[in-house]
């Protein structure tokens, strides 16, 4: 018996966990069109987040943004051979948003607000999947609310910054190796947290057609305090997986450097690169520390060692009549995760993005903005090796979205 409570503490705390490929960039459809290459570009009040830096230089005085995008994902796994084992998640809708303000108080001072979803995951494995006592269903949202301050120095500098408030919410079922009244038993996770950050930019156009802007996103660590922990087992074991438990743990949101280079050819035009470094080696361990521990359920500090990664994107927009922008883009997205810690909550693979958009304009100021992105993710082989699961991954993303902006 003691054998077998051991092995429910080993599927318990090593397991529960959020995987690289949380980080979203569904911030702007103008962006998301051209791969996300935001970073130079001051064309509408999405700056407040992509750099705060060139809010300063927004010809209008006020802009407003609002959008939503349908995130429909899949990844099929695939278990080590001579298995011929397949399975597939049957996910939710995603549907991250975006809203934008800003308003210019002073000849070269204006202020804006953000509040969007950086960060998140809605994944669902199909029922009786062999990883379910890794994972069955996981949900993972941050918003996070940024009011926004920025300068502009001369014509050809600007700055910025702002204060970033980030609220999370997780929800996370897997299955435990046992039989309860309803089937096998069950672990469920739910809780929310808050903290803050900060963000700040710079844009300089050395020359009319030419900008560069750069980025910096502070590292967020999403403290989990008292998150419940609720076990689904027969009333024998009870004792061992105390009815209300709670379980406290943490989640970075990484820090992000982005540098953008964008550069305007024609009147019709504009095309540019983007640099996006994302510092995932704040993501080490996962640590837990339950409030109450039993002999099989202790608490555990569980590796991840993920490495940073960089982002490169590129992208063009061109505007065939007066009132119709039509754009297009590309970028290559590699795995953060350390490949023998390759855990199926989020499976972080490499991934190459291709996107496309357009805005219609049906009056002057107001534009409405399509954009679609398509995300592949690269057939891998790797392993978790505290549960010794191997095997291999791959999935697809379709994301379109709709949005509107309005200034004046």
């Amino acid at each position: 018996m003691k054998v077998i409570f051991t092995l429910f503490y080993i599927i318990i705390t090593v397991s529960v966990s959020i995987a690289g490929g949380y980080q979203l960039g569904l911030h702007s459809h103008k962006n998301m069109g051209m791969g996300l290459i935001g970073t130079s570009l001051n064309t509408d009040a999405s700056t407040v987040f992509l750099n705060p830096g060139a809010l300063g230089t927004l010809p209008s005085k006020y802009n407003f943004m609002a959008g939503i995008s349908g995130i429909r994902s899949t990844t099929k796994f695939q278990l080590e051979k001579p298995s011929i084992y397949q399975a597939a998640t049957d996910n939710p809708l995603g549907t991250p948003f975006y809203l934008y303000a800003t308003v210019r108080i002073a000849e070269n001072l204006n202020m804006g607000v953000a509040v969007n979803t950086p960060f998140g995951n809605s994944l669902r494995w199909e029922e009786g999947w062999a990883g379910r006592y890794l994972i069955q269903e996981i949900s993972l949202q941050a918003i996070t609310i940024q009011p926004t301050l920025a300068y502009r120095l001369n014509k050809n500098l600007s700055i910025g910054a702002g204060f970033v408030l980030a609220t999370g919410k997780v929800d996370l079922k897997r299955k435990l190796p046992i039989q309860n009244e309803s089937g096998e038993g069950e672990l469920n996770i739910t809780g929310n947290t808050v903290n803050y950050g900060f963000n700040a930019g710079i844009l300089y156009t050395p020359v009319p057609d030419l900008s560069v802007g750069l980025s910096y996103r502070s590292l967020i660590r999403m403290e989990l305090d008292n998150a419940e922990a609720n076990f689904s087992v027969p009333e024998s074991l009870r004792d061992f997986f105390p009815e209300s438990n709670t379980v406290t743990t943490s989640l970075p949101l990484p820090a992000n450097l982005d540098l953008g280079i964008s550069y305007r050819f024609s009147d019709k035009l504009m095309a540019g690169i983007n640099l996006n470094y994302v510092f995932w080696s704040a993501y080490e361990s996962l640590d837990f520390d339950f409030e109450i521990n039993t002999t099989a359920l202790n608490d555990v500090r569980s590796p991840r060692e993920y490495s940073n990664a960089l982002i490169f994107r590129i992208g063009a927009e061109y505007q065939l009549w007066d009132n119709l922008f039509l754009r297009a883009g590309a970028y290559f997205d590699p795995s953060p995760v350390n490949e023998i810690y390759f855990s199926p909550e989020t499976p972080g693979l490499n991934n190459i993005g291709l996107s496309t958009g357009l805005s219609f304009l049906p009056i002057e100021n107001l534009s409405i903005d399509f954009s679609f992105l398509y995300v592949m993710g690269i057939e891998k082989d790797v392993s978790f090796l505290p549960a010794n699961f191997n095997g291999t991954y791959k999935s697809r993303a379709y994301i379109p979205g709709l949005g509107v902006s309005y200034s004046f």
